[in-house]
C-alpha cells in the first residue's frame, strides 16, 4: 500500500497536461450538480470513493475524454479527498518519503524529501478552498481559524504537527506547515542504524533512563527533537505511570499507563484557556512517576524544574536551543519569565539539581539529523555557573563527493557523574566499560562515521 501511495504521489508531482486540468475542473462542477451531497456524506469513505470513481468513468465516456484509467482513478480520489479529507494534501500525507509539507498560499506547495525541499505542482482551487481545508484541520482538534483567530497549532490523527497562519496575518494567503511523523515507531537502535548516533551512545542513554535521569532534548527547528523524545520514552519502565503535557499531542508513548494532557486556547470570548503551565501543575497532583513535557518554552519551566527536583526522576522534555550550553541559558531565562525574582545563583542551582542530561540534536546542512552532543550536568562550579561535561560529541570531518557530511562521535570522559546512580542498578561496570572503550577509540579512523 505504501509503494502504491508513493507512486500516486509521484504521478501527481509530475506536470499534468492541460487536457487533464480542464477535464478535472469540468468533472468536479458536473459532479456537484448531479450528486446528492447529503446522501453522499452518509456513505463510508470507501463507498464514496467507489461512487465517485463510477461517476468519473461514466463522465469520461460521455465526454470521450482522452485520459487513462489511472488518471480517472486519481481524479476520483482527489474529489473524495476534497469532500471528506484534506484535499490536495491527502496524497502528500500518504507518501512516506515526504517528511514536511509547507503551503504558501493556494498555488504554491513545497515538500521535503530526504532533506531536500522541492516545489510540488499540487494546488488548491483558490484562497477559499485552502482556508476551508485549514479550518477542517483545526476543527478536528477543537480549534478554530478565522480572521479573529488567525494563528493555530493543531495535529493530524496520525500525530503529525500542523501550524496554520491565516489572513490578515498571512499576506499571500493561508499558510500551512505540516511536520509529518513516521507511521512506524522509531527507537534508538533505529536512529543508530540511520547514523544519528552510535550504538555506544544508545546503550549509555538506555542506562541513563534506567537510572531515572532527567533528560532535556535540545535542538533547533526540524532537528528531530520530538522523534528523539519518542525514542527515549520507549525506555521507560512499563510499570510506571507517565503523564504527558503538550500543546498539540504528538508523542507516541507505547507504555500501558499513560495519561495524555493537551493545552487549549481561549474561546471566542477569550475564556477557557488551559496553558502548558496549568497542565504541569495539575500533573503533579496526578501521582505520576514521570512527567513528559512535549516542549518547555515559557513560564511552565519553573514547574517542570520543581517536578524534577521533587522525586519525579526520569522526566523528559524538549527545548529550542542550538547548543547544549544555550539550553541552560534558555532554561534560566524562562525561569525569569515565570515571575520569580530569584538570584541567578539560586536559579542555576535549581537547574543543576533538576537536569541530568542534555541531548543535543542538529539538522546538518546536507539534511541529515544527528545527536551532536550528550552533555551531563555535574553541578555548580566555582564560578557559580552550571558545570557540565561531554559524554559524547559529534566532530564533523568534511564532506563526501556527493556533499554528505561525515565525521566521528568522540567520547569526552570515562568517568560519568551518574556513575554513582548506576551502581544502585548494577550498571556501573557496563557504563565504565562503554565509556573507557569509547575514549580509547577517539580519533581512530575506524571510529569515523559517514552517512
Amino acid at each position: 500500500m505504501a509503494s502504491e501511495n508513493n507512486q500516486q504521489s509521484n504521478d501527481i508531482l509530475a506536470e499534468e497536461s492541460p487536457i487533464l486540468t480542464i477535464f478535472r475542473k469540468e468533472a468536479y462542477e458536473t459532479m456537484l450538480n448531479r450528486i446528492n451531497l447529503a446522501s453522499a456524506f452518509k456513505l463510508t469513505p470507501q463507498e464514496l470513493r467507489v461512487e465517485i470513481e463510477n461517476f468519473i468513468f461514466d463522465y469520461a465516456q460521455e465526454r470521450r475524454a482522452q485520459i487513462t484509467k489511472r488518471e480517472q482513478i486519481a481524479i476520483a480520489r482527489e474529489m473524495v479527498d476534497d469532500m471528506i479529507g484534506l484535499g490536495p494534501l491527502e496524497i502528500l500525507l500518504d507518501d512516506d518519503s515526504i517528511s514536511d509539507i509547507v503551503v504558501n498560499g493556494p498555488f504554491q506547495v513545497y515538500v521535503e524529501r530526504h532533506g531536500t525541499m522541492q516545489l510540488a505542482p499540487v494546488k488548491f482551487r483558490d484562497d477559499s478552498h485552502l482556508l476551508q481545508i485549514a479550518q477542517r484541520i483545526a476543527h478536528r482538534v477543537g480549534r478554530r481559524v478565522d480572521t479573529s483567530s488567525p494563528l493555530c497549532d493543531a495535529r493530524l490523527p496520525d500525530g503529525s504537527r500542523v501550524n496554520i497562519v491565516a489572513p490578515p496575518i498571512a499576506l499571500d494567503g493561508t499558510s500551512i506547515s505540516i511536520r509529518k511523523f513516521s507511521k512506524k515507531a522509531i527507537d534508538l537502535v533505529g536512529l543508530a542504524a540511520h547514523g544519528s548516533l552510535t550504538n555506544e551512545m544508545v546503550r549509555v542513554l538506555q542506562i541513563a533512563s534506567t537510572c531515572g535521569l532527567n533528560i532535556i532534548v535540545s535542538g533547533g527547528t526540524g532537528s528531530g527533537k520530538t522523534t528523539l523524545l519518542n525514542a527515549l520514552s520507549q525506555l521507560i519502565d512499563p510499570r510506571e505511570r507517565i503523564v504527558t503535557c503538550e500543546d498539540a499531542a504528538e508523542l507516541k508513548l507505547q507504555q500501558p499507563h499513560v495519561v495524555r494532557l493537551e493545552s487549549r486556547p481561549p474561546n471566542i470570548e477569550g475564556k477557557g484557556e488551559i496553558t502548558i503551565r496549568d497542565l504541569v501543575k495539575n500533573a503533579l497532583r496526578m501521582r505520576p512517576d514521570r512527567i513528559v513535557i512535549g516542549e518547555v518554552r515559557g513560564t511552565e519551566c519553573i514547574d517542570m524544574l520543581q517536578a524534577m527536583n521533587t522525586g519525579h526522576d526520569g522526566s523528559m522534555s524538549t527545548i529550542h536551543a542550538n547548543r547544549a550550553r544555550e539550553a541552560f541559558i534558555r532554561l534560566e531565562n524562562m525561569v525569569a519569565m515565570s515571575g520569580f525574582d530569584l538570584p541567578s545563583e539560586i536559579v542555576r542551582a535549581q537547574i543543576a539539581g533538576a537536569v541530568n542530561l542534555v541531548v543535543q540534536t542538529e539538522r546538518l546542512h546536507d539534511g541529515s539529523r544527528k545527536v551532536t552532543e550528550i552533555v551531563e550536568v555535574t553541578g555548580i562550579n566555582e564560578r557559580s555557573d552550571i558545570g557540565y561535561q561531554h559524554l559524547f560529541k559529534f566532530v564533523p570531518m568534511g564532506e563526501t563527493p556527493d556533499h554528505k557530511v561525515f565525521g566521528r562521535f568522540e567520547a569526552g570522559t570515562d568517568q560519568p557523574a551518574f556513575l554513582e546512580k548506576a551502581i544502585t542498578y548494577g550498571l556501573d561496570k557496563e557504563l565504565l566499560s562503554i565509556m573507557k572503550s569509547a575514549m580509547e577509540r577517539n580519533g581512530e579512523s575506524d571510529y569515523d562515521t559517514s552517512y
